[in-house]
């Protein structure tokens, strides 16, 4: 056999190999969030031992989403970070997702600041993800940035126009800004899209007892000395 022919043999034997490998932890993983749902600290403690086996990536994302499952959304968070930093962290779309994993646990953990640079850097991965826009619009209105929010949610909804959830969160943001007319469209908008969300229908009475009182002219009677 010649060397050309011997190497194309390894390289495909290897190729071969490397794809049963990657079968196999897709699969174990998936067991891993299976688990995740029925018994967090037994999944937890399953992710460990395969990290022991050979650190791979689905073992640290094992660990970290079952940490998150056991109320410890903050260091799930850092630990997903880390993955997707990492120099095995896999393809773009696999470290797009454990940083949108990570954003959502900062958010979970109170830290919108955190998610933001994470939601971020993401969209540098995957620039233009509908989904991951709302996610990062959802730190800016926990830190009440309206404006910011916004912008997100304007993005959002032009690349998903019926997208529900971006024209709730962007009627939040417009009522913030005493956009009434604008907040009210969106909430036609999302309840067209979702009539029996609770949170919008909450959403739209607040909007409308809004618009009532922007309407009162209340006159303060002069006080004359």
């Amino acid at each position: 056999m010649s060397i050309l022919a011997l190497a194309i043999a390894t390289l495909a034997m290897t190729q071969s190999s490397s794809a049963t490998i990657e079968a196999r932890e897709a699969d174990r993983l998936e067991a891993c969030v299976a688990k995740i749902e029925v018994d967090a600290e037994e999944a937890y403690e399953d992710g460990l031992a395969w990290v022991y086996q050979g650190n791979r990536p689905g073992a640290r994302q094992c660990t970290a989403m079952a940490l998150i499952a056991l109320g410890r959304p903050d260091e799930g968070a850092a630990r997903l970070e880390q993955l997707a930093n990492s120099v095995d962290g896999g393809s773009v779309e696999q470290r797009a997702e454990y940083l949108t994993q990570s954003g959502n646990a900062w958010l979970q953990a109170g830290a919108p600041e955190a998610a933001i640079v994470t939601f971020t850097n993401a969209l540098k991965l995957k620039p233009g993800i509908p989904d991951l826009l709302v996610d990062r619009a959802s730190a800016h209105l926990m830190l009440e940035d309206w404006a910011e929010a916004k912008e997100d949610l304007d993005r959002a909804i032009t690349l998903a126009p019926n997208m529900g959830i971006a024209r709730q969160l962007r009627a939040e943001a417009h009522l913030n800004l005493d956009q009434l007319n604008l907040a009210m469209a969106d909430i036609d908008a999302a309840m067209a899209a979702d009539p029996e969300n609770i949170d919008t229908l909450v959403l739209r009475g607040r909007v409308r007892e809004a618009i009532r009182l922007s309407k009162v002219r209340v006159l303060s009677p002069e006080i004359i000395d």
